[in-house]
């Protein structure tokens, strides 16, 4: 299953968005556009399937304030709309707004419905038992395994959205920083390659190594092996101009070893749909370069769908980047947009007259006058004395 399409309203920084989704989808625009937010949608339903919507508004996103968009008008809810494709190619549909009641203080269920083609697979909500009892209200049937045996798959598609936005400071010293079970930033990478199947984890570090061969040709034999205390750490040997090879941990790799090492873990780690956040961090341009190929490759392999956000031309220099997966996102007045490049008519443009994808795009969402920017900076003085 993947997603198709997504509307939103009144999320973040977006006051209305409706925009579909292929395959890959590479997302596009300036510093604070909302990219993130864009990306948190996904992540949001995974928290509602898995814990509770309680949960995913109050506990992970601060509360209703932090969530609904400061550009919202009279409506004070907050919406999402996904369309889904299943294996069988038959569409569904899944439907949520909530908001805040004066009965509770929890986030409330404003509209839930479930649809499979044009069949609701659920009554829709507030239904009557909720109108009795408003309290069910601050429960999504989704959440609920009783609820949602009609549209169990939906369910949980949503709670194998996979996100992975590696710190190589949180990889190398997790207890340092309290890293919990499923840190989309790596506090707990080494304990989520621990106890995946021994079998299965051999077998992707033997690929893993592969790849990191070509990027860095001195490393090899790349294992998980306890410490005396029990705490897992990746060894590799480091080859030098000695005889005996080196070994050494995380704490010994790059930040770009360690960010490319888990790039290329989530790949390989199911076939779920997958987020990315600037993949191409601490990496070498020209391996930047071959991430979208490899996105390409996997989603040939397995179906599976990615969705990433990037400021990088080197990454969109890929020519088998389609128009309609680069989305531009752009901050107004009036809340940010999203818009596929091929509706962009200055990035068609562009395209069909030779000029590639990704100077069109970047020329298109790149933040005016950064030209100014030192002369800003210098008109201030030296300062911080």
């Amino acid at each position: 299953m993947r997603f198709t399409r997504l509307s939103l309203r009144n999320w973040r920084n977006f006051r209305e968005v409706d925009i579909d989704l292929p395959e890959r989808v590479f997302l596009v625009g300036p510093n604070a556009s909302g990219k993130s937010n864009f990306l948190d949608v996904f992540r949001f339903l995974r928290d509602v399937a898995g814990k509770g919507l309680a949960y995913a508004v109050d506990e992970e996103r601060g509360g209703l304030s932090g969530i609904r968009s400061l550009h919202a008008r009279q409506n004070p809810n907050v919406e999402i709309d996904v369309s889904i494709v299943d294996a069988s190619g038959e569409p569904w549909s899944y439907r949520l707004a909530f908001g805040r009641s004066s009965l509770t203080a929890a986030p409330v269920v404003v509209d839930e419905r479930v649809s499979r083609g044009s069949i609701e697979v659920m009554p829709r909500r507030p239904d009557a038992d909720d109108l009795r009892d408003p309290q069910r209200l601050t429960q999504t049937n989704l959440e609920q395994v009783n609820a949602n045996v009609a549209f169990r798959s939906v369910a949980d598609l949503f709670r194998s959205v996979r996100y992975l936005h590696l710190v190589p400071q949180l990889v190398r010293e997790p207890d340092r920083w309290r890293a919990r079970r499923g840190d989309a930033y790596g506090g707990d990478f080494l304990e989520v390659l621990a106890a995946t199947p021994k079998r299965t984890r051999e077998a992707r570090l033997r690929k893993i190594e592969n790849a990191l061969r070509i990027a860095i040709p001195h490393l090899s034999n790349l294992e998980l092996k306890p410490d005396s205390k029990g705490a897992p750490h990746l060894e590799g040997l480091f080859e030098h101009w000695r005889p005996n090879a080196g070994r050494q941990t995380e704490r010994d790799l790059s930040d770009g070893t360690l960010r490319l090492l888990g790039l290329l873990w989530s790949m390989l780690d199911g076939d779920a749909p997958l987020l990315m956040e600037e993949p191409e961090l601490s990496l070498n341009v020209a391996i930047v370069r071959q991430i979208p190929g490899m996105l390409w490759s996997l989603g040939r392999r397995s179906g599976r769908q990615t969705i990433m956000s990037t400021h990088s031309a080197d990454l969109l220099r890929d020519e088998g980047i389609g128009l309609d997966e680069v989305l531009l996102v752009r901050p107004g007045k009036d809340g940010s947009t999203i818009e596929a490049a091929r509706s962009v008519s200055v990035v068609r443009d562009l395209v069909e007259s030779g000029i590639p994808l990704s100077e069109a795009v970047v020329a298109e969402v790149e933040p005016k006058r950064t030209d100014q920017l030192l002369l800003a900076f210098a008109a201030n003085g030296r300062g911080g004395g």
